[in-house]
């Protein structure tokens, strides 16, 4: 019986795990209740219609690409290659090759769904690529994954082979490390083989964001410019790196296409994300979490690999596992993401005390997105990562009547 129930325990432990992780490190203070705004206040009854249509078929076919990638999954484990039954002889290599392979086949199977998908952003707008471009872009990226996933495969097979079952263990302290060294490392390893990354150079913008960097009382590392407008008219900045690799990145079209006092909002809002250290805390809870998850999916991974096959046919077993694990976790981690941005938003409101730029801005970068500003509730619970625009605007509105009174937050 207790074996029977190992597994259904190890599956809801790794769920409750997650949302306790997820309480433990959300953000005690958000900023203002947002109000309720109407989205006809703010944007026409043609940008809403399509935004609704472009990102609900972007749904559809996120959709699709993840049943493609889960069939195929459930064929390899169903039916295994007899390239995995050889693989005894060299358990390191085979474990290599075949979860190498498997990325492979992945990528292959679901590229015509991505060239979809694709091709509905670039009919609105959003892409502005070649096939050329794109097609490198692919290829770099399938070679990467396959490489990481290859180096995967032959820790799991040194994994097995020393612990057994219990290869989730030292697996748990892998995948931390993993991530701690991806995002030391992605943002100077990885990304410049996708984009060129230039710093600011000296002007009125890197007076603005240093300015802002010395009365938000952060050090800010290095801003940079990326060159995102050769894929996409989108708009967006980000925060990435530990350490000497920390960094602010805005898109070289969020600079040109907005205003000084928008940009200076956008830059605020990354500020925010540094003075909160939030990327140090989202490994903390992927440290948090990996143990149970890895757990659970070592449990599931044993019950779907064939009796008496060889270590080498459960690195399909293991993916799937790991899959079927990591879907759930993520969408419960999206509450984490959404309470972190909304803080960073309070955040931005506070520095800058300019909620009308604020509102401005997440109206025209959400047209220029092509966003959905409406979206229904279940898919903002479960995959969105951060609030709604039309929260984000009602958090502008609410700073703006607080300013207004004279009772608006300072930083925290």
């Amino acid at each position: 019986m207790r074996t029977r129930l190992r597994l259904p325990i190890a599956l809801v432990g790794a769920l409750v795990a997650a949302e306790a992780a997820v309480l433990l490190l959300r953000p005690r203070e958000r900023g203002p209740e947002p109000v309720d705004v109407p989205a006809r206040d703010y944007f026409s009854a043609a940008q809403i219609e399509r935004g609704d249509a472009f990102r609900s078929g972007q749904l559809w076919l996120f959709g699709l690409r993840t049943a493609v990638e889960l069939a195929v999954l459930v064929a390899v484990v169903r039916r295994p290659p007899r390239l995995l039954e050889r693989g005894s002889r060299r358990p390191l290599l085979a474990g290599a090759a075949a979860w190498a392979a498997l990325s492979l086949t992945l990528g292959a199977a679901t590229l015509p769904v991505r060239v979809i998908a694709r091709e509905r952003a670039k009919d609105v707008g959003l892409v502005t690529q070649s096939w050329t471009g794109y097609a490198g872009d692919v290829a770099k990226g399938e070679a990467i994954g396959a490489l990481l996933a290859g180096a995967g495969g032959a820790l799991l097979m040194v994994g097995l082979r020393r612990f057994g079952s219990r290869w989730w263990m030292p697996g748990t302290v892998v995948v931390v490390a993993f991530g701690v060294l991806g995002s030391y490392a992605g943002p100077v390893v990885l990304d410049p083989l996708f984009n060129r990354f230039e710093k600011l150079p000296a002007g009125e913008l890197r007076s603005d964001v240093l300015d802002l960097a010395r009365r938000a009382g952060v050090d800010v590392g290095q801003v940079y410019e990326v060159d995102a407008s050769r894929r996409t008219t989108a708009s967006n900045a980000y925060v990435t790196g530990l350490g000497h690799t920390k960094r602010v990145v805005l898109y070289d079209n969020l600079i040109k296409d907005f205003s000084p006092a928008e940009v200076r909002l956008v830059v605020a809002h990354e500020l925010g994300h540094v003075r909160h250290r939030d990327v140090p805390h989202g490994l903390l809870w992927l440290a948090l979490v990996a143990p149970a998850a890895l757990w659970a999916a070592a449990l599931l991974a044993e019950r779907l690999t064939p009796r008496g096959a060889p270590a080498v046919a459960a690195v399909p077993a293991v993916a799937l596992a790991v899959g079927l694990v990591a879907t759930p976790i993520m969408m419960i981690s999206s509450q984490q993401s959404r309470a972190i941005e909304r803080r960073a938003d309070a955040f931005s409101l506070a520095l800058t005390r300019d909620p009308e730029s604020f509102i401005g801005f997440e109206q025209r970068i959400a047209v220029k997105n092509v966003a959905d500003v409406e979206p229904p509730a279940w898919m903002t619970f479960l995959l969105a990562s951060h609030p709604p625009t039309l929260e984000r605007i009602g958090q502008g509105v609410a700073y703006e009547r607080l300013l207004a009174r004279g009772e608006a937050p300072a930083i925290p």
